[in-house]
């Protein structure tokens, strides 16, 4: 399948009502035919891996082709600059995440970006880099505590940034390292009520949103 085909299948399954309904959610890209993730999932398996195809469909611009992109490509052949690029060009919360869900954190550069990332003024490129922290720490299974350890000073750093989708990214990636295990919970915790006390609207509520979830009985049972 090519480029083109891609597109027409894409235009074919349009939905004009489903972009208004994005939009309620903070989905608001340039450019969209308001085609969702489950269906957009399905599409990437008709389509198949191919990283040439997904550098492609990237750089038509449309919220389903860099999703598809994103789903498509082959993370050993994903370099470095193509990241740099890609995230960007990250224009709505949903493309940042599936990007970094479905690719980024498969590739060899994820810890180095997600520390990157988190630095830079640009509110998707930020966001990338605590979703980067938020869905390794489930892909990673082998990983050791401390590699997820250094990104409590980040959060801490950040934690007075009130956008709303870096603050939200933050506390994802406060919340999914303190479920982990017990040791990350504990530190997850101290963390949390470390941020809690910085004289920030934005770190007050990251920290008592994690917290509520942290010390809760479901998370404290596993």
């Amino acid at each position: 399948m090519n480029c083109d085909e891609v597109l027409e299948m894409l235009r074919s399954v349009s939905d004009p009502e489903a972009i208004q309904g994005m939009a309620r959610f903070g989905i608001t890209p340039e450019k969209t035919f308001g085609v969702s993730i489950p269906n957009l999932r399905k599409m990437a398996k008709d389509v198949g891996k191919d990283h040439d195809l997904a550098k492609e469909l990237w750089e038509t611009g449309f919220r389903e082709t860099r999703i598809l992109a994103s789903l498509i490509d082959i993370s050993s052949e994903v370099t470095e600059d193509q990241m740099w690029r890609w995230v960007n060009d990250f224009d709505c919360w949903d493309v940042c995440d599936q990007t970094c869900m479905n690719l980024f954190r498969y590739t060899r550069f994820a810890y180095q970006k997600a520390i990157e990332w988190s630095s830079k003024d640009e509110e998707f490129v930020k966001r990338a880099g605590f979703a980067m922290m938020a869905t390794l720490v489930v892909s990673d299974k082998n990983a050791a505590n401390q590699e997820f350890e250094m990104f409590f000073s980040i959060m801490k750093r950040e934690a007075t940034d009130g956008r709303n989708f870096v603050k939200k990214a933050i506390n994802w990636a406060l919340r999914q390292i303190g479920k982990r295990n017990i040791e990350l919970n504990r530190k997850a915790i101290e963390v949390a009520k470390g941020i809690g006390k910085i004289d920030s609207k934005a770190a007050r509520w990251i920290a008592s949103d994690a917290l509520r979830e942290l010390t809760s009985e479901k998370v404290q049972a596993n």
